[in-house]
């Protein structure tokens, strides 16, 4: 039997369509991937070097999507909270261990317990200030011009450093005054005694930092220690030569997400395909990726403008209010219009902001990394179920445009009163709450309703943009008439038209099974109750009519309470109609003179208003 944590899961978050289709999508890669609740928390934070089969380890599939019950009460009881998953793609599980640590020690998720304290993974580091560096092992981080950082290293860190202690003479020893025995056995150039200039050790301290860069070279010189060792019969010594190539032989990845130096900046990156448009912004904080967002966008292709989206969301990223964590921005291609942000966001926090395009080295490495992110996203957004139900609209009904955005709309009133229409908005496989519309409309039949909520709609494509598709409440008529609107406005939209099945000459609204009927500019479509196509446009047609209600049953109470204040003043039902025909709403029969009410109704209608109101 589940138990109660399973229960709920299986009736709350996992309910929702958008974690069970973002289980589908994660890639077959080394990353990092994050869970949050329905207020945007992050929950937990975990690393994998496959993020497909890590997360998916999580749950149970049959019967019904659920927590792997195999799996601690604790990670249940933060499934349970969990309704959205975020990941992030990395080179190697390195680089995810690595940002793993960097997360939960910056973010604090409520379900990490482990690595939330302030140690973090090691450095090697070397002070070229100093007259005779050394190379010494360090977790903090410091501020110094000449300070040279090498890793983080998840492990072999110390054993890294001891084969470069045994490969080259270096300083063994960060105070002496005389040469020991490293000197005797030429392990040390006995610096202490003069017997090397400084110009020399230098080119010992470089070849031993071109061997932290590339730790392959210090294995041929410890395999050949390893051997003598053996020969000897030293075997405990040989073993510990073993141990160490090993170790080393681990470290040929390197670590790509960390600067090893503190350093705050933000990386942006764009990726575009199949009319879509990804972002990603990773935050740099001390050097460390603190965090990543992202967003996706639809775009048509003669709609793309590169330099258009840089700018964009740069804007948009760096708002009045909220914090500036850093005034240095990287960005992966170079823009137009690089120079006017800059100077639009120097104007707007009074400090001086420096948008750089990446080209080498660690900063370069990252900006590819967002972007291989954002191409993911893509990839994952295209797979995503709705999306290729998109695709199989586009086909079937012969669209011109891909309906990545579509605008429903539907209208409602109560015999000529409290006359409202909706729009609804789907976009990038989801309703977009954020871009809902409602109208207040002047006209009483539904046709002139559809006309006038149609036609304002159209008139404002400048400020928000067109989209792929109109799918309209009603007919072959209300179809005809979207088209001509559509004409004369210029734009690209295909429309489709939704109409309710008919049952005694009644429109019938079912809560499934109705089979409605679907018009087209390619004709009439009778599809399946179960067809998936027609489901998804009925769901999308009923959001509308909710949301219209909804407005509606507010503008009626409000008209309701107005027309009882004109009932309170001696007004008939008769007459209060009449004004409103006259003024279009309660606001403006309030705000009209006295010779206006006179011309609306009569003289005596109007001495009882100002009688009674004054």
């Amino acid at each position: 039997m589940p138990n109660k944590t399973q229960k709920n899961l299986s009736q709350n978050s996992l309910n929702s369509s958008n974690l069970a289709d973002e289980l589908k999508t994660l890639p077959e890669k080394s990353g990092v991937y994050q869970y949050f609740n329905a207020q945007n928390r992050l929950l937990y934070v975990g690393k994998a070097k496959n993020l497909k089969h890590r997360v998916r380890s999580y749950f149970v599939f049959t019967p019904n999507l659920a927590p792997n019950p195999r799996t601690s009460l604790r990670i249940q009881k933060m499934l349970d909270e969990c309704v959205h998953l975020e990941f992030i793609t990395t080179e190697s599980e390195a680089d995810a261990l690595i940002l793993e640590n960097s997360f939960i020690k910056q973010l604090r998720p409520k379900y990490n317990i482990l690595l939330r304290d302030d140690k973090t993974y090691p450095y090697i580091y070397v002070d070229l200030s100093e007259k005779y560096p050394r190379f010494e092992l360090t977790r903090k981080l410091i501020k110094k011009p000449k300070i040279k950082y090498f890793g983080p290293f998840f492990k072999g860190a110390r054993e890294l450093l001891n084969a470069l202690y045994l490969n080259f003479k270096l300083k063994q020893k960060s105070s002496c005054k005389k040469a020991c025995i490293f000197a005797q056995i030429g392990r040390c150039a006995a610096v202490c005694e003069g017997k090397i200039s400084v110009d020399e050790y230098a080119k010992i301290v470089q070849n031993a930092t071109n061997a932290l860069l590339n730790p392959h070279l210090l294995l041929k010189n410890l395999q050949s220690k390893m051997q003598l060792y053996a020969q000897n019969e030293n075997y405990e010594e040989a073993a510990k030569m073993r141990d160490m190539l090993a170790t080393i032989k681990d470290l040929q990845v390197k670590i790509q997400i960390d600067i090893a130096r503190l350093e705050n900046f933000n990386v942006f990156a764009l990726a575009k395909a199949q009319n879509t448009l990804a972002l990603v912004r990773f935050v740099i904080q001390n050097g460390k990726i603190i965090s990543a967002k992202h967003k996706i966008f639809s775009v048509r292709a003669d709609e793309f403008d590169e330099n258009e989206c840089y700018k964009q969301v740069i804007l948009e990223s760096f708002s009045v209010d909220e914090p500036v964590n850093s005034t240095q921005i990287y960005v992966l291609q170079d823009f137009e219009d690089r120079i006017l942000v800059e100077k639009l966001l120097s104007a707007r926090f009074g400090k001086k902001f420096d948008i750089k395009v990446a080209k080498i080295g660690e900063k370069r490495r990252i900006c590819e990394l967002a972007h291989k992110n954002a191409l993911q996203n893509i990839k994952n957004h295209h797979s995503n179920d709705k999306f290729e139900l998109l695709n199989e609209l586009k086909e079937f009904f012969e669209l011109e445009n891909l309906p990545q955005v579509i605008e429903i709309f539907d209208n409602s009133h109560l015999q000529g009163v409290a006359n409202v229409g909706a729009m609804v908005v789907f976009k990038d496989t989801d309703l977009d709450k954020g871009s809902y519309r409602r109208y207040h409309l002047h006209f009483a039949n539904e046709f002139e309703q559809m006309k006038e909520l149609l036609t304002r709609r159209a008139k404002d494509f400048d400020k928000l943009a067109a989209p792929d598709l109109w799918l309209i409440d009603g007919g072959a008529t209300l179809l005809k008439l979207a088209r001509e609107i559509i004409k004369s406005s210029g734009a690209n939209v295909d429309i489709l038209a939704i109409a309710k099945e008919k049952i005694d000459a009644k429109a019938h609204r079912a809560k499934g099974g109705a089979r409605d009927i679907l018009h087209s500019f390619k004709g009439e479509f009778a599809l399946s109750v179960s067809d998936k196509k027609l489901l998804f446009l009925q769901s999308l047609r009923d959001e509308a009519h909710r949301f219209a209600i909804s407005f509606h049953q507010r503008t009626k109470q409000k008209a309701d309470l107005q027309s009882s204040k004109l009932k309170n003043l001696g007004l008939t039902d008769g007459q209060i109609s009449k004004l409103l025909k006259y003024f279009g709403s309660f606001e403006a029969i309030y705000k009209a003179s006295f010779d206006e009410l006179k011309n609306a109704t009569n003289a005596k209608v109007a001495h009882k208003f100002f009688k009674q109101s004054s």
